[in-house]
């Protein structure tokens, strides 16, 4: 009977470590744009844990959420976050209807390009910005002018539209978890309208899975139609100990991993690891001056103080070095 259990052990252990084995075999054929080493591994290793049927880490589909920050996470956030780009754009073409900028703080400064001072002016300038060319309109129409902007937009020192500044590394991760059958979200500081009309398209993530900053909107009806109209008023900032919150509030589960790149998403990583089980948690730090940008402490986009790299540190957070890990930064170009 002793030697029949043994053999059924045995049995077991062989065949989840054929799973691992296989697990690592697909895993490297989907994420070719990774470097070879311990952040690879360490993914590689959770997603074969969680999705191995006998495993004692194993986790339900249902109970696979993989939760991402946008900005410096899945694309790029210098020289200025790309939705602020965006404002500026919008306050420039507002500008003629607004004699008054020209004297009026913060405007005047964007008006004059200097965007220093304006992010100098810290989050209340930015929301007075944010508020003015959010809002005014239907969901819809708000909806129309960023994919307008995003199809003729480009980024200022690469050239290339911002749809094309992702991180051709994290879109690999996402079909990967996906093919676990993990649900990938984004949670984010920015905008949630700004966000939906394009995640699905770059990311294959769908709008119902954006979590985002927001402004309140009303319903009424225009012409006999009913519509949402927004509002020059915040709603719901996403960002700090507010990840969590919106976590909850549209996903209504704990995710199994988590992934960010600055001080606003230490929040979303601690919640994460606080679940019981598995968990994975990866911070993406910008150190590739020659390939993208490097920056960190004291950086006014995408701040990574040295206090986080402590936590992660001390938590065991995977760090991932853009210039180490990754073998490529961006997809290639579209001809």
């Amino acid at each position: 009977m002793r030697t029949a259990r043994r053999y059924n052990s045995l049995f077991v252990a062989a065949v989840a470590c054929t799973v691992a084995f296989s697990a690592t075999i697909a895993a490297a054929d989907a994420l070719p744009s990774w470097e070879d080493g311990e952040i690879k591994d360490s993914i590689v290793d959770f997603v074969a844990k969680v999705t191995t049927e006998g495993s004692p880490d194993f986790v339900p589909p249902t109970e696979r959420i993989a939760t991402f920050d946008n900005d410096g996470t899945l694309w790029a956030e210098q020289p200025m976050y790309f939705q602020l780009r965006f404002a500026v754009d919008r306050v420039k073409a507002l500008a003629p209807q607004h004699p008054e900028w020209k004297d009026q703080e913060p405007f005047a400064s964007l008006l004059k390009g200097d965007v220093k001072a304006v992010l100098a002016g810290g989050e209340h300038n930015i929301a007075e910005i944010m508020m003015v060319t959010h809002a005014g309109m239907t969901t819809e129409e708000f909806g129309k002018i960023v994919k307008d902007w995003l199809a003729t937009a480009k980024h200022p020192i690469t050239k290339r539209p911002y749809t094309e500044m992702v991180y051709q590394p994290m879109l690999e991760l996402l079909a990967y978890l996906r093919a676990n059958d993990f649900k990938t979200f984004i949670v984010s500081g920015g905008g949630i309208e700004f966000m939906r009309p394009w995640t699905e398209q770059v990311y294959g993530i769908p709008p119902e899975q954006v979590v985002g900053s927001s402004i309140k909107t009303k319903f009424e009806m225009r012409d006999g139609k009913p519509v949402l109209l927004r509002l020059p008023e915040i709603d719901f900032i996403d960002d700090k100990s507010g990840k969590p919150i919106g976590i909850n509030s549209h996903i209504g589960r704990r995710p199994i991993a988590a992934f960010g790149n600055s001080d606003g998403d230490r929040q979303m990583l601690e919640y994460t690891q606080g679940g019981k089980g598995k968990r994975l948690m990866v911070l993406v730090h910008h150190d590739d001056a020659a390939r993208e940008f490097a920056y960190g402490a004291g950086s006014k986009i995408g701040g990574f103080s040295d206090a986080l790299m402590v936590e992660a540190k001390k938590n065991r957070w995977n760090v991932i070095s853009m210039k180490d890990d990754w073998k490529t930064i961006f997809p290639p170009e579209k001809k």
